[in-house]
């Protein structure tokens, strides 16, 4: 916060009275930013629900009854809460290979990365996504969509945390969660609480590794699902290094790799 005022500041201060620049402007911009700074995780968690629930109502969401439904609930059974955030989980219809959790417990496998991978698998990759979210990388993220959206003007129009987003700008931001990018030192530090929860859940973390295999294979084979893989991996460390990283670990703790 210290250093955004004093950066508004030295930005005023080379303003000249001789200048159109319209100074008065620049301290409106600011003054949204400062309002955005001042969510609190919870209302920041409130505004999350809300862009989930739009992305919901755009995909194609399985009914209880659905197989892949019933699968991932056999997966993630016991599974309740992270850090004290109640977990949610739902599927979503498509051949895209993804899953993403978010920061109000939210969390969204799709079929087609239920297709690829096996149960422990797929629980491997869940663990990780809630590394993102037991490590705040997901709420800090979506904070930073926030400042830098239109969300700005809504809340500092109306000077209220609880301004009411546009149906545009919560799709906007529920896009961000989706294609989220977090950086290279993000990743590992999800890949390390994936490995231990994966511990926790009395599952073998080799299976870590065979997905990251899984995940590498598909990327390099050609097509629609190779590309959205790939660009799914562009921000994450090299493949390879978390495979060996992660084998390394399961062997130094004692766990055989499974035959196939």
């Amino acid at each position: 916060m210290k250093k955004l005022v004093l950066t508004l500041l030295a930005a005023l201060s080379l303003v000249s009275c001789s200048e159109t620049f319209n100074a008065a402007r620049l301290m409106q911009g600011g003054s949204k930013v400062i309002s955005a700074l001042s969510v609190s995780n919870e209302e920041i968690q409130a505004y999350v629900t809300q862009s989930v629930q739009q992305l919901d109502a755009q995909a194609t969401v399985l009914p209880s009854s659905n197989a892949y439904v019933k699968r991932l609930a056999k997966i993630t059974n016991g599974l309740n809460s992270v850090n004290g955030i109640p977990l949610n989980f739902k599927v979503y219809k498509t051949n895209d290979i993804n899953a993403f959790a978010c920061a109000d417990g939210s969390v969204r496998v799709y079929t087609g990365l239920m297709d690829l991978m096996g149960d422990d698998e797929v629980l491997s990759v869940i663990g990780h996504e809630i590394g993102h979210v037991a490590l705040e990388h997901s709420l800090r993220g979506y904070k930073k969509q926030l400042l830098t959206s239109a969300a700005i003007d809504a809340i500092a129009s109306t000077g209220s945390i609880a301004a009411s987003l546009s149906d545009s700008i919560l799709g906007q931001l529920g896009e961000s969660m989706i294609n989220a990018k977090f950086s290279r030192a993000q990743e590992t530090e999800a890949d390390d609480y994936g490995y231990e929860f994966l511990k926790a859940m009395k599952k073998n973390p080799w299976c870590m590794a065979a997905a990251f295999e899984k995940l590498l294979s598909t990327s390099n084979s050609g097509g629609q699902s190779s590309s959205r893989v790939a660009e799914m991996f562009s921000s994450h460390p090299d493949t390879q290094a978390r495979i060996q990283r992660v084998a390394e670990k399961a062997t130094a703790d004692g766990y055989a790799k499974p035959t196939k």
